[in-house]
């Protein structure tokens, strides 16, 4: 009997591991009632046991104050989506926005160039899989990424061939669009995220649609991703987790992988930990991928019980690229890249995330400059909107248009937005234009202009 989940109990070459890491237990908890007086808040030690509740709440980023004036502020909001009713403090913020992390991803695009050139369907699977959980090396930064201005975007090329833009399509419910394409690929994704607010943690899910179309062959590929659990928001060191199962379909002939994100278990056990399986459209496992999302994946060849085959070995399929040292944003080279003009385009939108002067006065340390820039875009935008709604007009996104598709996901429907081509337009035009385009190399020289009224005062 083919294993058809590698949680399971019985069968299979992980299913042993992924039963002893589910019987060590969860990540250490203790309640820190004593320390502030709060019913209920806990704080979870990743490296778990050794430490004691009461001095692992007084670590993090917050002082004392800060963090009892910010969980007097928060408390109200426990068990809420707070994804856009709470402004938050510059302090926990990344010198990046939302609209900009999506670009992340296609630091290892690499591997769906690998994937669309691969002639095995199942190891195509293997690479595009790969692809999908390299990015989580990336989300285990602590930093909250700015919330995106609505008409904000982000433009990314000089990198694996790629063109990227994102665009901010919706501000309530707050839904950004991202398109992505080289020779070998296109890239859609409709992100539109919900929180649940449980007092010192966070879960978040992906409420969205990412689909890849492998150009050699015309594959569809289509992902669901596990949600992410961000604990320590307040009290002790902020740290993050990905429990559950990443399912990526092979739309075109129903093979599948199936990788499952160990929790954290006590004393650290099975963080960063995946194991599963590709299987074929009869739900036969054909190889098995293991590895650690922080590190790297590799991948064997299994028989029908998911057992290695004889004579085969693990083979390395990703691993994830050194990063500088001692960053303070644990941010990556590619990171810091996509802050800069190194992967920006000719004739930069001037709605484009890198000139957003509260981001940037943080990327310079200025937190007090940051603070007041990001009030000041903040209530532009609301302004901005009862200028809309005075004159009886909705917004409408540039480079994505709105559909009737309503595509359901485990946490909720997801409305989607289409790529609509324009943007590729756009850019062709200015790559074949005579016209002499001065290369903007200094972020202060660009005003940042999402707006969809930028010569009226809202």
């Amino acid at each position: 009997m083919a294993p058809n989940d590698p949680k399971q109990s019985s069968g299979g070459f992980f299913a042993s591991i992924a039963s002893g890491l589910s019987n060590i237990g969860s990540a250490m908890s203790r309640s820190v009632n004593g320390l502030v007086g709060y019913e209920g808040l806990e704080v979870i030690n990743p490296e778990g046991g050794t430490e004691d509740a009461e001095e692992e709440a007084k670590r993090g980023r917050w002082k004392q104050e800060e963090r009892d004036s910010y969980w007097r502020m928060m408390q109200k909001y426990i068990g809420s989506d707070v994804t856009s009713m709470v402004t938050l403090p510059v302090i926990i913020f990344e010198p990046m926005t939302m609209v900009q992390k999506m670009a992340e991803l296609m630091e290892y695009s690499y591997l769906l160039d690998l994937a669309d050139e691969c002639d095995d369907p199942h190891m195509r699977l293997v690479y595009a899989a790969s692809f999908f959980i390299s990015v989580y090396y990336a989300f285990q930064r602590t930093w909250k990424p700015f919330n995106p201005i609505l008409g904000e975007t982000y433009e990314l090329t000089n990198h694996g061939g790629i063109r990227f833009i994102s665009e901010q399509v919706s501000h309530h419910p707050p839904i950004s669009a991202g398109h992505a394409e080289n020779e070998h690929f296109t890239y859609d994704i409709t992100s539109k995220v919900k929180t649940k607010f449980l007092g010192n943690s966070i879960e978040i899910y992906p409420l969205g649609r990412t689909r890849v179309t492998l150009k050699r062959d015309g594959v569809v590929l289509d992902l669901v991703p596990p949600l992410t659990k961000v604990s320590n928001l307040i009290f002790g060191r902020t740290w993050i987790d990905s429990p559950g199962e990443m399912v990526l379909t092979n739309m075109t002939t129903g093979d599948k992988v199936v990788l499952y994100f160990q929790p954290c278990g006590w004393f650290g056990t099975g963080r960063y930990e995946v194991d599963g399986y590709v299987y074929n459209a009869d739900e036969e496992p054909k190889i098995l991928m293991t590895g650690k999302w922080n590190e790297a994946m590799s991948y064997q060849l299994c028989d029908l019980e998911g057992e290695p085959r004889a004579g085969t070995e693990l083979q390395e399929v990703w691993r994830v690229a050194e990063a500088p040292k001692n960053d303070k944003y644990q941010y990556t080279y590619f990171a810091h890249k996509m802050n800069s003009f190194d992967t920006a385009p000719k004739k930069l939108l001037p709605s484009d995330s890198r000139l957003r002067p509260d981001r940037y006065a943080l990327e310079k340390g200025d937190l007090s400059k940051s603070g007041a820039e990001k009030s000041r875009l903040e209530e532009r935008q609301r302004a901005e909107k009862r200028l809309r709604e005075a004159k009886g007009e909705q917004f409408t996104p540039k480079w994505f248009d709105q559909t009737n598709e309503v595509h359901p996901t485990p946490w909720g429907d997801l409305e989607l937005y289409h790529y609509n081509g324009k943007y590729t337009e756009h850019r062709a035009a200015i790559d074949t234009s005579s016209e002499t385009v001065e290369e903007v190399t200094d972020i202060q020289s660009l005003e940042f202009n999402p707006w969809q009224y930028p010569n009226e005062s809202p």
